[in-house]
């Protein structure tokens, strides 16, 4: 048995920008616990040599991006090897670069796909550049090149896969491939090919013409396309799920809102999870590594924290809160403080997710929080999602404006080190979005090996794991509530949540227990990739 898992995005590190956010991160914490559990995977991704961006923060709280120009050559080999896609009736050659990710018991080879060499015309170099840049005709260009470029990339480097996963519809091309190999076979293609959904939203699948795809796919377009595609429009989630053997979402909620989308077809879930020696901190490292000592290859023994004393925990707690406030300081000059409960939001500034809810009452807001909450906020908004760009600069806004009785601060440029330092150090890890718009969410899942506490809507990942004010706060009940409705709940609730902290010391601490032992032994990737292993990969 060998693996190959395709994934638009993959960020293993904030030294290389092959990542934009969830999706990203999750492939890269799923090829980590791969690696070290030893089980035979291989990754394939595209190189962006102008990453996603760098975002600035301009004057008027207005979102900048940069692309500054990425050179691989510190992290990654160039391989001896290209292989010839072809896009519009033009050879167009790709090359391939080799990451190795070492893990505790084994290691897995990412290969980095990229376009950009001196054999190809202009337009083709471009292809790889950007993540998430450009039009549909861009896009389709680049998913061509990860599903049948990497295909044709493996076939020469890594022979014997035996299960292609597609991590989103994005790879989906990979199965054109296989079709056109297999002489049209499609029972023989869903033999060897597992899927993953991400999104429970229609807007999300990728959707293209079939002028489109025609002109760009050529050959690798099969007579049948439409039966497997859809009628009207390719839709790639649609083709990814008849061409598949197995089918998944990436929480219970979220696979139950995929068999309601795409009736007929049978999509399981597996919940998501969090690569446990990435996300936890030096601080809880080392207090794991003192107490329970086998946490680092077993992350389920984390349930028996017991014998560490509460005095441990706090300290530890105020460690890793003193990193992030003195980041936070050394960019804002805010004068943050370690006493204040400190609560973060931090996610891709999209509506859905409603990152201004919060300030629904300020005078509410203002009252409970004056002396006693700060607030640090940080996420970047895709390029052209102009709603999301409005929800930074309302938030930047709302800080300078109201400085004098709101102490809040947005941090630029979110990414996996500021995640890192973000979520070690956070009290509390707020989450609002519009139900049941969050397929999993899993950065509320690394706050809980930080001894951080969620407060947050029962959407996605949090739904299976919230017991509500013994490991953490659920805002609302198990149904889809008005934006009127989430404010007042959240308001209740953040009344609630700070009372506690001030005044029942130890009614704190137990929920900082739980939110450990409860949380960090499920919602892990050793778990999520051996429940792969299990039900889908063998």
């Amino acid at each position: 048995m060998k693996v190959a898992y395709f994934s638009m995005e993959i960020g293993l590190n904030e030294n290389m920008p092959t990542y934009s956010g969830g999706l990203g991160i999750l492939a890269g914490d799923h090829i980590k616990s791969a690696a070290d559990l030893n089980i035979p995977l291989v990754a394939v991704t595209l190189l962006y040599k102008r990453g996603y961006f760098i975002q600035n923060i301009n004057p008027l709280g207005l979102q900048e991006e940069i692309y500054p120009y990425f050179d691989p050559r510190a992290f990654m080999e160039p391989l001896p090897l290209k292989v010839v896609v072809r896009i519009e009736g033009r050879d167009v050659q790709v090359g391939v670069w080799k990451y190795i990710q070492p893990g505790m018991t084994g290691r897995v080879p990412v290969y980095f796909l990229d376009t950009d060499l001196p054999a190809n015309a202009a337009d083709d170099r471009l292809i790889t550049q950007y993540l998430y840049g450009g039009d549909s005709h861009t896009r389709i260009a680049q998913e061509v090149v990860l599903g049948i470029g990497g295909y044709m990339a493996l076939k020469r480097l890594e022979p014997k896969i035996t299960t292609f996963h597609m991590n989103e519809g994005h790879a989906v091309f990979l199965t054109l491939a296989l079709l056109k190999e297999h002489g049209g076979d499609a029972a023989e293609v869903r033999s060897r090919c597992v899927f993953t959904t991400h999104t429970p939203v229609p807007a999300g699948h990728d959707k293209f013409t079939y002028e489109l795809a025609s002109q760009v796919l050529g050959d690798f377009m099969p007579q049948n396309i439409r039966q497997l595609a859809g009628e009207s429009i390719l839709n790639t989630t649609v083709l990814a799920l008849n061409l598949s053997r197995s089918a998944n979402g990436v929480s219970e909620l979220h696979g139950e809102i995929s068999r309601q989308m795409f009736p007929g077809f049978d999509i399981g879930h597996i919940t998501n999870g969090v690569h446990h020696l990435s996300w936890t901190g030096p601080e809880f490292q080392e207090l794991f590594d003192k107490y329970v000592p086998n946490w680092r290859h077993d992350p389920a023994q984390l349930g028996e924290i017991s014998l560490i004393p509460d005095s441990e925990i706090s300290e530890a707690k105020k460690k890793a809160k003193k990193r992030l406030i003195s980041y936070i300081n050394s960019v804002s000059g805010a004068g943050f403080t370690d006493e204040l409960l400190t609560i973060c939001f931090a996610r891709r500034a999209a509506a859905y997710k409603r990152s201004t809810l919060i300030f629904s009452d300020l005078e509410y807001l203002f009252n409970l929080s004056f002396d006693r909450v700060q607030f640090v906020f940080a996420g970047k908004s895709h390029p052209q999602d102009a709603p999301g760009k409005e929800l930074i600069r309302e938030v930047v806004n709302i800080g300078k404006q109201y400085e004098n009785k709101l102490r809040l601060v947005f941090v630029p440029n979110y990414n996996i080190w500021v995640a890192g330092l973000m979520t070690a150090g956070a009290d509390v890890w707020l989450n609002t979005p519009r139900r049941p718009r969050e397929a999993s969410g899993t950065s509320g899942m690394k706050v809980c090996f930080n001894g951080g506490v969620n407060m947050s809507v029962l959407d996605g990942w949090w739904r299976e794991a919230c017991r509500n004010r013994i490991n953490g706060w659920a805002i609302g009940d198990d149904e889809d509530q008005s934006d009127e409705a989430a404010a007042a709940d959240l308001y209740q609730d953040l009344d609630d949540m700070v009372s506690t902290y001030y005044s029942k010391p130890r009614q704190w601490l137990s929920i900082m227990r739980h939110s450990i032992s409860d949380i960090t032994p499920q919602f892990n990737t050793h778990r999520m990739v051996m429940e792969y292993f299990r039900k889908y990969y063998r």
